[in-house]
């Protein structure tokens, strides 16, 4: 009795998280500031250069580019909902970050990762279309039809991450409150509570097999429909540029998945946390970083608008 008595006592002490993050040498905790802070950077310019272009341009006003568009705007919070704390925390800013502060990162960089996961599968699916069943693409795929969906995955995710971030705010917290990454995690959440998270670990992996693996099954079916259908290309050239195109997503959509399944579709307690980190990287900073430069500097179009852009100012 007394134990418990001085286990909800300690539980009502912890207020505050501290982030690990990458300890280290200053000179390697510089290396590593400069190397997220120009990630950073590239990522908040390319994506949003994407979404300029898509809107001051009305050719691109389609469903391919909603979609896009929809990915980018999505890459610039997923990445920022995390990188700006630990770059503080690399110039040498507090490592603390407060209980209220720490959930709301969480539900933030789960509900954008769970809303990634959809456009992915969507921006697949909506591919296979327009390759495979070309002459009805544009009643299949309307506009409208692509802001709904866009709209739904959007909303979809935000409100199924009210769920586990709810679950969180149930445990106890008895001690320890250090947590061994550059974000606020479910994993690290689990590990410092004294209560019973058995609970929370299930609702978790099923939730992460129910979006993670479906949505990826989505997204490889289409491409393998879609390389299908490009086999039977008659040109060469043809199917060379198609295979180059999809390959380029294909790489990008593998990245995804592969840190994605890594990080959650597993019981918590069953894997490193410094490999956690590490994974956490590609997750997080990488893949958004990619992302603008994948699916745009393959495109067609947008390499003609470029194009365009860089012979008026240098005509300038």
């Amino acid at each position: 009795m007394e134990l418990l008595n001085h286990r909800q006592l300690n539980s009502t002490r912890v207020t505050e998280f501290i982030l690990l993050g990458f300890p280290g040498s200053p000179h390697f905790q510089l290396f590593i500031f400069i190397l997220f802070f120009t990630m950073y950077i590239f990522t908040i310019l390319g994506n949003l250069s994407i979404i300029l272009l898509i809107i001051t341009h009305q050719h691109l006003h389609t469903s391919m580019y909603l979609f896009l568009c929809n990915l980018a705007f999505l890459e610039i919070w997923f990445t920022t909902a995390s990188i700006p704390k630990i770059l503080g925390i690399l110039l040498g800013g507090s490592r603390s970050i407060p209980f209220s502060c720490c959930l709301l990162q969480l539900y933030f960089i789960f509900s954008f990762g769970c809303t990634e996961q959809l456009l992915l599968a969507v921006m697949a699916y909506d591919r296979y279309l327009a390759i495979c069943y070309p002459l009805h693409y544009s009643t299949m795929m309307t506009i409208n039809l692509s802001c709904k969906v866009a709209l739904g995955c959007w909303l979809g995710s935000f409100l199924v991450i009210c769920i586990p971030t709810y679950m969180v705010t149930t445990l106890s917290f008895c001690g320890p409150n250090v947590i061994n990454n550059f974000y606020c995690n479910l994993d690290s959440w689990i590990i410092l509570s004294c209560t019973d998270t058995r609970f929370i670990e299930l609702t978790f992996f099923f939730m992460a097999i129910i979006v993670v693996i479906g949505s990826c099954m989505i997204t490889l079916l289409s491409y393998m429909y879609i390389i299908s259908t490009i086999l039977r290309i008659p040109s060469t050239k043809g199917r060379q540029k198609a295979f180059s195109t999809c390959s380029s997503h294909l790489a990008v959509v593998i990245i995804w998945y592969g840190s994605t399944m890594f990080l959650f579709v597993k019981p918590s307690k069953e894997i490193s946390l410094e490999k956690n980190k590490l994974v956490s990287v590609f997750n997080v900073i990488l893949v958004p970083l990619l992302n603008p430069f994948i699916y745009t500097l393959r495109n067609k179009d947008i390499r003609d608008i470029l194009k365009n852009v860089f012979q008026r100012w240098c005509g300038e």
